[in-house]
């Protein structure tokens, strides 16, 4: 785990500016740094060691000079394919695996990047050809942003890398906004700084003569099979098995974090860890310690723990929007932001339960009744009128399933966050943030590709592209990385994904609020019976109390009320969102939190439009 940052220039880089670019991502690599630079190219790498403790230093050059290499990642399978390239005359200086892609690459070419199995970003410059090509994950654990401004084209693991070089021109992407507001994250490929871009998921790009060519190189695709019930959570308790023992390949210790729900246990139960860390907040309903402590004594493990105060949580919102690089408002994040911190303390790398939801079917909103899939056999022109209706009635129980049921999956799911529709998000914004596309403009093209699947088939689908990438796996790198720690997810590996993706819509859902079955089927000789049937919680924030609570209710007056503020919202309207939560009328802390996120973020890296002092992030 690392992080690298760089430019290609028609001159030579400054070296000076390529420091101070590595130094913005100091923290995803305190035990060392590496530079490279020649007469077009420079490469800052920042390293946090794992393997051949002594080696392994970035950037990496070649045996004969041609090829230079900064990687940020794991390859879970280097040793296979180390033996497989010194069967093919290979020979190795370290027992890294940095050196095994460089070998990759050069034995193979760009199709090495389908050979890897693992998390990664990384690039490689071609002295030779004046090249440079680069990839990112198939799943997106890994980050990776590219920009060109001007001649220089710019590639990192964080936008901010890119701050210090005299030709990034920082600009607020105004697009960005109002997909934020709905998505509560960056969902446009371009990311809130414009025309810095994310390099997807699964892609490749090959940079030659100023332009940046960009290819897929994975997909997904869902193949269900009929393997019977038992033999296919015997068959996911063998291929978690493998992926867990693979992920605490290192040199150092691994630990892992446990919350009170099946995804993390599971991984918990499987690698058996010296120590698993826990947090919660000190309120009835948003405080799971006591559940993973538990489980760890039947386990015969050690868990470390702390409560979260809310003083620590609001003081600690402008250094999580920092190291978040784009505006984040998963309150799940700042729990993250201390369980990290927690951790960091005794261990450099940890297991988490990231990814078994997207895979498995985890999520309630995957979930359906018997009434509302009785209400979906009805005829659609009948639903559609039914909808309608409801949509101009106040709230009662079960207008949602009416209004939902009424229309095609499509049109109503966006994923596991829903905060401001389209019409409410034109209403808040400035004119000048507003636009004529919508949220469907994002969602639609994945939905196109799986058009004549099931709705939970769709909804994974969309989730596997948008939520799982944008939300859940960036708030996991940028907050433990923010603490120099690594996060593994064993969920998320290809071998996994292979059995997955075979299973059938009708396996994955049990009873009422049974979700992800399959896989609980195969924790069951590894946890407690009550464990099994757990229902999700994630990290639940008692954010919806304390903004009922004087103190923080001014707190988010004054900050909705600055004057900078009215370039974006219309302040009136929220500070009546702000009043109708405080009185208790209405819950809109959600909209409430999406808002003042961004207005966090925006006074951490655009100060000088605020009157904010510069934020200068703890060494």
């Amino acid at each position: 785990m690392c992080g690298f940052t760089g430019f290609v220039s028609r001159s030579a880089p400054d070296k000076k500016v390529l420091q101070a670019m590595g130094d913005t991502i100091r923290h995803r690599g305190p035990d060392g740094e590496g530079f490279y630079a020649d007469e077009h190219c420079g490469l800052a790498h920042r390293r946090l060691s794992f393997l051949d403790l002594s080696n392994g230093h970035q950037p990496m050059v070649s045996p004969d000079g041609r090829y230079v290499i900064a990687y940020n990642g794991e390859a879970y399978n280097y040793r296979e394919l180390r033996q497989e390239l010194i069967a093919a005359g290979h020979s190795f200086q370290t027992n890294c695996d940095t050196e095994v892609l460089l070998h990759g690459y050069m034995e193979w070419g760009p199709e090495m990047t389908r050979r890897l199995r693992g998390m990664f970003a990384f690039v490689i410059w071609d002295r030779e050809r004046q090249e440079l090509y680069g990839a990112r994950d198939p799943f997106g654990i890994k980050p990776f942003y590219y920009a060109t401004m001007g001649e220089v084209f710019f590639f990192g693991s964080e936008c901010k890398s890119f701050l210090p070089h005299p030709d990034f021109k920082k600009e607020l992407n105004r697009e960005a906004l109002k997909f934020y507001l709905t998505f509560q994250y960056s969902a446009l490929n371009e990311s809130f700084f414009k025309n810095v871009f994310r390099l997807l998921p699964g892609h490749q790009l090959l940079w030659r003569g100023g332009v940046a060519e960009l290819s897929s190189y994975h997909s997904f695709s869902f193949e269900p099979d009929d393997l019977p019930l038992e033999q296919r959570a015997e068959r996911i308790r063998q291929v978690v098995t493998q992926s867990v023992e693979a992920h605490q390949i290192s040199d150092v210790e691994v630990g892992a974090f446990l919350s009170g729900g099946i995804d993390s246990s599971f991984i918990t139960a499987l690698s058996r860890p010296d120590k698993t860390y826990s947090v919660g907040f000190d309120r009835e309903g948003f405080n799971e310690t006591s559940e993973a402590q538990a489980l760890c004594e039947e386990l015969g493990l050690k868990n470390t723990s702390r409560i979260i105060s809310k003083e620590e949580f609001f003081d600690a919102l402008p250094a999580i929007q920092y190291y978040a690089d784009e505006p984040n408002a998963n309150l799940s994040t700042v729990p993250l932001y201390f369980l990290s911190q927690l951790a960091a303390k005794d261990v450099k790398a940890v297991l988490s339960g990231e990814g078994a939801d997207e895979l498995f079917g985890g999520y309630m909103s995957y979930h359906t009744t018997k009434a509302y899939d009785a209400y979906r056999r009805l005829p659609q022109g009948l639903r559609r009128a039914v909808s309608k209706w409801a949509e101009k009635r106040p709230p009662f129980k079960g207008r949602g399933h009416l209004i939902e049921g009424g229309k095609p999956v499509e049109e109503t799911f966006l994923g596991q966050a829903f905060i401001f529709d389209n019409e409410e998000a034109e209403r808040v914004l400035k004119p000048a943030y507003r636009g004529p596309m919508t949220w469907r403009d994002i969602t639609a093209p994945y939905f196109d590709v799986v058009k004549d699947a099931d709705d939970l088939t769709k909804k994974q689908y969309l989730d596997l592209h948008l939520w799982q990438p944008l939300d859940i796996l960036r708030k996991a790198d940028r907050m433990t990385m923010a603490h120099s720690l690594e996060l593994r997810v064993p969920y998320l590996d290809r071998e996994v994904w292979k059995v997955a993706r075979a299973v059938p819509s009708n396996q994955k859902m049990r009873g009422k609020n049974i979700t992800k079955y399959p896989l609980r089927l195969a924790a069951v000789p590894l946890l407690p019976d009550d464990w099994i049937k757990r229902e999700k919680k994630g990290f639940p924030v008692p954010f919806i109390a304390w903004l009922r609570e004087e103190k923080y209710y001014n707190w988010a007056k004054d900050l909705i009320s600055q004057e900078y503020v009215s370039e974006f919202f219309d302040q009136a309207y929220l500070l009546e969102l702000l009043e109708r939560h405080y009185s208790g009328r209405e819950k809109t802390h959600r909209k409430l939190y999406t808002v003042l996120s961004f207005l966090i973020w925006y006074q951490v890296y655009f100060p000088e439009q605020c009157g904010a002092e510069p934020f200068r992030p703890m060494s």
